[in-house]
């Protein structure tokens, strides 16, 4: 049948896509104890829900950080390894119409790809994603479940915990809005409800991450940004979006599949790179 299939290993979990042709299937997330124990269960799982036989699959496209362990074909399939900037650059750039785009990579950790018609540059990134939302609820909210957490942070209101413009002042500021940051967490105590606490820690961290891309990006005369990963199924990522678009004056795109845009670069990536060959 001539399926490829993308696996984007991460340090929680890992997502999987087929491509027939040029269709692709429906994508899945699993998630196990051990990157090993997740990608056999994932490739496993896959084929036996969309009905495939190892014989249909011609080639297995591995990134993100635990590809570093594949170190066999998996299953005995074709097996290959796609650098995880490369994959997500083009996996971004894949799911945009846009000519040139910052993709902002929102995982355990963060970083950022420039993507244009002739070129990809890693731009960098932060030490802030998923696994410091995480981390943070574990010590505050003594819970590290990130659909606990999001389900938390949906019932509170930010604006009990970050300190805004508006608390300094009563008119608005050149360029900024009375609804902007002006500092994360300044107006929390140990009276805060652990809502109000989780929601300050997802803004804390999705509202860094955009704004450290805007920055380090923003030499570069691109306006369009594409956010990518498991943080952008968060609500709190498209209301943020949404206030940097008037904030920076960009564009900041959420594309369906953003969550498996590394994985599906990873495939793309790697049939690219035989083209050129």
């Amino acid at each position: 049948m001539g399926i490829r299939i993308g696996i984007d290993i991460g340090s929680s979990t890992t997502k999987i896509v087929a491509f027939e042709k040029e269709t692709m299937m429906a994508p899945m997330v699993v998630r196990a104890d051990t990157q090993m124990a997740s990608l056999y269960g994932a490739f496993g799982q896959y084929l036996y829900e969309n009905k495939l036989d190892l014989s249909d699959v011609d080639g297995i496209y591995c990134t993100g950080v635990g590809s570093k362990y594949v170190d066999k074909p998996v299953y005995g399939c074709p097996t290959y390894k796609v650098d995880e900037f490369i994959a997500t650059g083009t996996g971004g750039y894949y799911l945009t119409d846009k000519k040139e785009v910052i993709v902002v990579s929102m995982g355990t950790g963060s970083f950022y790809v420039k993507v244009t018609e002739t070129e990809m540059k890693h731009l960098g990134g932060v030490g802030l994603g998923g696994g410091t939302i995480c981390g943070l609820s574990s010590i505050a909210l003594n819970t590290d479940d990130i659909n606990e957490i999001a389900a938390l942070s949906a019932k509170g209101d930010v604006a009990n915990i970050d300190l805004r413009i508006g608390d300094l002042s009563r008119e608005k500021l050149p360029g900024l809005n009375l609804d902007v940051t002006a500092s994360n967490f300044a107006k929390a105590d140990a009276q805060s409800k652990p809502e109000d606490v989780a929601a300050g820690i997802v803004h804390l961290v999705i509202e860094n991450i955009c704004q450290a891309g805007i920055l380090a990006s923003a030499h570069m005369g691109i306006k369009d940004y594409i956010l990518i990963g498991g943080l952008t199924k968060f609500f709190e990522c498209k209301q943020i979006s949404e206030a940097f678009k008037s904030l920076w004056d960009v564009e900041i795109t959420i594309p369906k599949y953003s969550d498996f845009a590394t994985a599906i670069g990873a495939v793309i990536a790697a049939e690219q790179a035989q083209e050129v060959k």
